[in-house]
């Protein structure tokens, strides 16, 4: 009989539902998928998932996607009961899977994805985030959800005032929940504020991160917030990957030669966060001024040169994060100076 080196549960999680396959890595390296069952996405879910795989024999790691914000009631559950969960980025697993031969993709070929590729991965243990970086989450999400309403009764208004013969009683009821939302903005960043207000190693990290051209307190508590302080982040691309700031590519020969775009399959909440930031950068620091005309001299697409210093934006806030050193915008010019002086 052969020796079981490892067993994982790779678990797809939907909204209303777990789709879970159960898999084991042999002595050989070959790899058995053998047990799959769905299961509500409720507690009782949970529990009854706990007791189906304790029946199987030791349970070995939970492995899943960390899909909006579904997964969290499970990975939460687990990891208070003692079990060894992994929570993987879906590009992660999404890249995986067209490594795989399968032609048909359903919710059952994807928990088998997930436990495939738990078991050829070492994996690091899933932490739960720390309270205030859900709040934050929660906070920043709102307000952004606020304004984009807001955006909405703006563009209404513009329309109705435009119109041959306005309706006075409409004008009114628009401005009114214009007045509405913008009260309702004031409430949440205010509530933000005192949040991390209140925290000693969280403003730490604020001066860090908003020592950087164009970023300020919502920018620099959105990116912490979405990435729960870079906790799953290991470099920059898999950090652009994530925001969906990493660029496409389609080329096969000579007749296939699609252009160049950023995927946007990321965090929406990341991507939105760092375009004002990096056009306030342009304006006013002289080296993302000057990687901006660079790129536009290049192609001459000013929105793609944009993106590129959104994307160099928020690689500079993980490396500032991880050395935890605020931003010199005269490093590179006493580098120069100091080569200069070695030349010399």
């Amino acid at each position: 009989m052969k020796k079981n080196l490892k067993q994982v549960i790779g678990i797809d999680v939907a909204k209303d539902e777990l789709v879970v396959c159960q898999g084991c890595l042999y002595e050989d390296l070959s790899i058995e998928l053998y047990a799959h069952k769905v299961f509500p996405n409720t507690l009782n879910g949970f529990e009854s998932l706990v007791k189906w795989v304790e029946k199987s024999g030791v349970p070995g790691r939970f492995v899943m996607e960390a899909t909006g914000v579904y997964f969290e009631s499970l990975a939460y559950f687990l990891s208070d009961h003692g079990y060894l969960v992994s929570v993987v980025l879906p590009n992660k697993i999404s890249n995986y899977c067209r490594t795989l031969q399968v032609k048909t993709t359903t919710d059952k070929t994807a928990s088998e994805a997930i436990t495939q590729f738990g078991l050829e991965r070492n994996l690091d243990n899933w932490e739960a985030p720390k309270g205030i970086y859900r709040k934050m989450r929660q906070l920043t999400r709102e307000r952004s959800q606020v304004v984009e309403t807001r955006t909405i009764a703006k563009n209404q208004l513009h329309a109705e005032k435009s119109e041959a013969y306005p309706n006075p009683s409409s004008l009114v009821r628009i401005k009114k929940h214009i007045a509405f939302l913008d009260n309702q903005e004031k409430e949440i960043t205010e509530e933000l504020k005192q949040l991390l207000q209140a925290d000693p190693e969280m403003k730490k990290l604020l001066i860090i991160l908003c020592s950087l051209p164009g970023i300020g307190l919502l920018t620099a508590a959105t990116v912490l917030a979405e990435t729960n302080g870079f906790n799953l982040i290991r470099n920059k691309r898999q950090l652009a990957s994530y925001a969906g700031l990493d660029v496409k590519e389609k080329q096969s020969g000579s007749s296939v030669k699609g252009k160049p775009k950023i995927s946007k399959k990321g965090n929406k909440y990341l991507r939105r966060s760092m375009h004002l930031p990096a056009l306030a950068a342009i304006r006013h620091d002289e080296r993302f001024k000057g990687i901006f005309i660079r790129l536009v001299s290049k192609h001459g697409i000013k929105m793609k040169a944009a993106v590129a210093v959104q994307r160099k934006l928020l690689e500079m806030m993980f490396i500032l994060f991880k050395n935890q050193t605020t931003y010199d915008k005269d490093y590179f010019k006493k580098s120069i100076i100091n080569e200069e002086q070695v030349l010399i």
